[in-house]
C-alpha cells in the first residue's frame, strides 16, 4: 500500500482562518478532525497525562498477571493443589481476560474509551483485594477470573487511547506510543518482583506463607490512584467522538487536552445519528471546557459517520480489506504469547523447578530479567520502530527467541557456569520479546484498523490470544514436570511459526493511515 499524503495536505484537510494574529483550523467534518490529529497529534500536558494514565492501565495489567508468578509455589503448598489445579489458578485470569476482551472490544467502540476505562479500574481494585484475602483455591480462582475481566476490558481501551491521542508520523507517533505498552509491562513485572524481594527479606521467615497475599493485594494501590486523578486529566478520544457525530465535543477535547487551535465552523455538518445516550456531554468529557456550539445546516447534511460498536464489526475483521491483517495479527499474538507464558511468565517456575535454584536466586533473577532486559528491550523497540518498521523488528525478535529456546533445550539442567548461560538465554528471550513480537503484537492489532473497528479488532485479537494462553498456562507446568528442560523444544516451535507467518505476510502497520484508505 502506498504511503498516504501527509495529513493536512489532502483535499480533505481543514481550512485555516486567521483571527487576531493566530491561525485556527476550521472543523467541518469528522474527516477534518482526523486530518488535524494525524498531522499534529497532541501537544498539551493534559494529553501526556492521558498517555500516562493509559500506560498506568497496562502497568496494572502486567502487575496483576505476574503477581502470582512467584507465589504460585507457596499457593500450591498452602492449598494442597495438584498440577492441574495449579494450572487452573494460573489460567483463571486468562479465562476472565478472554471474556473481558471479547465484550470489551465491542463496548469500547459502542460506549467510548472513557467509560470503559473507569469501569475496568473498579475491577482491578475489587479483584486485587479479593485475591489477597482468599481462604481457598476456589475463591482465589473466582477473583482471579474477575481480575482477568478487568485486564480484558483495559487493553482495548488503553491501546485506543495511545493510538488516538498521537499523530501519525514523527516523534511520539502512534507506533511508538502503542509500542510503549511493552516497557510499561516489563517495568510493572519487574516492580512486582521488587515488591516480592523487599517483602521476602523484611518479613519474618515464619510468615512467608502470606507473602503472595501482600504482593497481590498491593495491586489495588495503583488502581485507586488512577481512580482519584482520572477526572482532572482524562478525556474521551476526539476520533471516537467524531466517529459518533459529536463534532462539538471532539473540538472541545482537542482544544482542552491536545492544545490544538481548532474551531467548529458555523456551517459544520454534524451527523444526524448523534445522540446523547451514547456520548457524554462535552462538559463532562472535556472537563467543562466549552466551545460555542455552531448551528448545523439541515439543507446539506453529509453522510453519517460509520459508528463503531456493532457486532457485525467482528465479521468485518475478515472482510477482504482486513482479512490478511487480522490473520497476521493473530499469528503474531498467539505465537509470541505462547512463548511468553512458558518463559517470561514462567520464569520463577523454570529457575526453581528446572534449574534447581533457591527462592532468593529465583526472585533476583526474575527481577533482573524483567526490569533490566525486558524494560530495555521494550524501550529499544520503541526507539527503532520508525526506522525499521513493525514487521522487520517482529521477524528478528522471533528468530532470536527460537535460537534462545533451542540453546536452553540443549543445555538441559544447568550446573556451575551453565546456570549463567541458561539465565542469559532466558534474558535474551525476554529482551527479544519485549522489543519485538511482544511489543508489536499491539501495533498489528491496534493500527491495522480504523477508529470504528479499533476496539473490536483489539478485543478479538486479545480474546483469541488469551484462549491460547489458557492452554499454555495449564499445559506448561504439566509438560515441564514430565519432560524437564526438553519442554523448550516444544516452546521453540512457537517463535519459529511466528517468524514464518510474518515472513510470508508483507503487511506492516507502521505509519499507515488506515482512516484514509
Amino acid at each position: 500500500m502506498n504511503s498516504p499524503e501527509p495529513a493536512g495536505t489532502s483535499a480533505h484537510a481543514p481550512q485555516t482562518t486567521s483571527t487576531g494574529g493566530s491561525s485556527s483550523r476550521i472543523i467541518r467534518s469528522a474527516s477534518d478532525i482526523h486530518s488535524v490529529l494525524a498531522e499534529f497529534g497532541s501537544q498539551g500536558t493534559k494529553t501526556k497525562a492521558v498517555i500516562i494514565l493509559a500506560l498506568g492501565g497496562i502497568f496494572m495489567d502486567a502487575y496483576d498477571f505476574s503477581s502470582l508468578a512467584f507465589g504460585i509455589t507457596a499457593i500450591k503448598e498452602q492449598f494442597g493443589l495438584s498440577g492441574f489445579m495449579t494450572g487452573l489458578v494460573n489460567a483463571s485470569i486468562m479465562v476472565g481476560a478472554v471474556i473481558g476482551a471479547l465484550f470489551g472490544g465491542y463496548l469500547v467502540d459502542r460506549f467510548g474509551r472513557y467509560k470503559l476505562f473507569m469501569a475496568d479500574m473498579v475491577f482491578f481494585v475489587v479483584a486485587a483485594i479479593g485475591c489477597a484475602v482468599a481462604p481457598n483455591e476456589w475463591v482465589l480462582i473466582f477473583f482471579r477470573f474477575i481480575m482477568g475481566i478487568g485486564v480484558g476490558l483495559d487493553l482495548p481501551v488503553a491501546m485506543a487511547f495511545l493510538a488516538e491521542f498521537s499523530k501519525l508520523k514523527g516523534k511520539g507517533n502512534r507506533s511508538q506510543r502503542v509500542n510503549a505498552w511493552s516497557p510499561a509491562w516489563y517495568i510493572a513485572t519487574g516492580i512486582g518482583y521488587l515488591v516480592v524481594l523487599i517483602i521476602f527479606v523484611t518479613l519474618p521467615y515464619d510468615q512467608h506463607a502470606i507473602l503472595w497475599r501482600i504482593v497481590v493485594g498491593f495491586g489495588a494501590v495503583p488502581a485507586l490512584i488512577v481512580l482519584l486523578v482520572r477526572r482532572r486529566y482524562l478525556a474521551e478520544s476526539p476520533e471516537w467522538l467524531a466517529n459518533q457525530g459529536d463534532l462539538r465535543a471532539a473540538v472541545d477535547v482537542m482544544r482542552s487536552h491536545h492544545n490544538l487551535d481548532v474551531r467548529l465552523a458555523d456551517d459544520a455538518k454534524r451527523s444526524p445519528s448523534e445522540s446523547t445516550d451514547t456520548v457524554e456531554s462535552a462538559d463532562t468529557i472535556a472537563n467543562e471546557t466549552s466551545t460555542p456550539q455552531a448551528p448545523t445546516s439541515q439543507a446539506s447534511q453529509p453522510q453519517a459517520p460509520k459508528r463503531g460498536g456493532k457486532w457485525s464489526g467482528f465479521a468485518e475483521l475478515f472482510a477482504p480489506q482486513y482479512r490478511v491483517r487480522t490473520i497476521v495479527a493473530l499469528c503474531v499474538s498467539v505465537f509470541s504469547t505462547f512463548g511468553y507464558n512458558a518463559v517470561a511468565y514462567g520464569t520463577p517456575l523454570i529457575i526453581t523447578t528446572l534449574f534447581h535454584q533457591t527462592p532468593l536466586v529465583t526472585i533476583i533473577a526474575s527481577l533482573v530479567i524483567n526490569l533490566g532486559f525486558g524494560a530495555i528491550g521494550g524501550l529499544l523497540g520503541m526507539t527503532i520502530v520508525n526506522r525499521f518498521g513493525t514487521r522487520r523488528i517482529t521477524l528478528v525478535g522471533f528468530a532470536i527467541q527460537a535460537v534462545a529456546l533451542a540453546l536452553l533445550a540443549i543445555v538441559g539442567i544447568p550446573t556451575g557456569a551453565l546456570v549463567l548461560v541458561s539465565v542469559a538465554m532466558l534474558a535474551a528471550f525476554v529482551f527479544a520479546q519485549a522489543g519485538g513480537p511482544g511489543a508489536n503484537l499491539m501495533n498489528y492489532a491496534t493500527l491495522s484498523y480504523p477508529t470504528r473497528l479499533r476496539g473490536i479488532g483489539i478485543g478479538f485479537n486479545q480474546s483469541v490470544l488469551r484462549a491460547f494462553s489458557i492452554v499454555s498456562l495449564i499445559m506448561f507446568p504439566i509438560l515441564a514436570g514430565s519432560m524437564g528442560t526438553g519442554v523448550f523444544w516444544i516452546v521453540a516451535c512457537a517463535p519459529l511459526a511466528g517468524a514464518i507467518a510474518v515472513g510470508i505476510v508483507k503487511w506492516d502497520p507502521t505509519a499507515k493511515d488506515v482512516e484514509e484508505e
